[in-house]
């Protein structure tokens, strides 16, 4: 697979990623450690070789599965995990990341980020100024490589930059959501920071296997997804029956062309969550995909039958 490379930093990145939010377990249902290990292993017999995490997600339990399945592999891959927004105290960002280092059983994080601005979800509210020094500092120590953002828009995201250099920003970003393409990208292109488009199959909505009657199993939190919700599931069904001729005409999955659309936008890299090693060789066949103009005006076409009727919230949950 071929890689790009990581703002301007020397770390180079696959163009589809894969999210590992899903092995954490907490806010999902029926994922079990073996199955999340050996999709992680098959990520990397297929060419993704970058993994995305969070310490959030089971409180560390994501980035020990990573840890364990790619121990053995770790000069070969690129590691990405974040600090939560209740961790941004300066002494809190440190402890943070030794956490996951131990975790990830590394010496080094290639990519730390910042989850949630402060403040996020009731949070103390940190100055950026504080955080970013705990991040630089981390940097300076070697412990991590490259600094992250998550869910910032571009007034965060400049007022962060101005405090160091910040390599990515990971926002939700699909076919189906694009409220990043208003705000933030644009100070992104003209600062080389690179776009980690997470959800960039709507959470699964894009691969076509929800209907209008689906119902998610208790605890598993895509049931509060705003595109499921019933003001936008109809126009969500009636796009994806005209993207299905275009999937079916290209012999690849309606999943394929959501994350073949994603790597197409400027400086976009597709983080692909997968419970199965199935579906981690079919998320990774999509960065070989190639999509014309032709295509990609049609695909915006009919995305725009479903974002235009969004208001511009960026959270994607109610």
């Amino acid at each position: 697979m071929e890689q790009h490379t990581l703002g301007l930093s020397d770390i180079k990145i696959t163009p589809v990623i894969m999210g590992t939010w899903q092995a954490g377990k907490q806010m999902w249902a029926g994922i079990d450690d073996g199955e999340s290990m050996k999709a992680i292993r098959a990520a990397m017999d297929a060419g993704i070789t970058t993994f995305d995490s969070a310490e959030v997600y089971g409180n560390g339990h994501s980035e020990r599965i990573i840890g364990k399945a790619l121990k053995d592999v770790r000069d070969q891959v690129v590691y990405a995990t974040k600090v939560f927004a209740n961790h941004l105290g300066y002494q809190q960002v440190i402890e943070a990341c030794n956490r996951s280092l131990k975790n990830l059983q590394t010496d080094t994080i290639d990519l730390f980020q910042i989850h949630w601005p402060a403040g996020s979800f009731g949070t103390k509210k940190v100055p950026f100024e504080e955080t970013m020094g705990a991040m630089n500092d981390l940097k300076k120590e070697g412990k991590i490589r490259a600094i992250g953002v998550s869910n910032f828009s571009r007034s965060q995201l400049e007022e962060a930059y101005s405090h160091g250099r910040i390599e990515s920003l990971q926002p939700p970003y699909s076919l189906f959501w694009r409220q990043v393409e208003k705000d933030a990208m644009p100070y992104c292109l003209e600062n080389d920071i690179t776009i980690l488009a997470y959800s960039s199959m709507a959470q699964g909505l894009l691969t076509g296997k929800f209907g209008a009657d689906h119902r998610f199993a208790k605890g598993d939190h895509r049931a509060g997804n705003r595109l499921l919700q019933t003001e936008n599931m109809g126009r969500v069904l009636k796009a994806l029956n005209m993207l299905r001729p275009i999937a079916e005409q290209k012999g690849i999955t309606l999943g394929q062309l959501a994350l073949a659309w994603v790597c197409a936008q400027p400086q976009t890299c597709a983080i692909a969550g997968a419970r199965t090693e199935e579906q981690v060789r079919q998320n990774a066949m999509a960065a070989d995909i190639r999509l014309s103009a032709e295509d990609l005006k049609e695909l915006d076409r009919i995305g725009s039958t479903v974002t235009d009727h969004l208001d511009d919230n960026p959270v994607m949950w109610r």
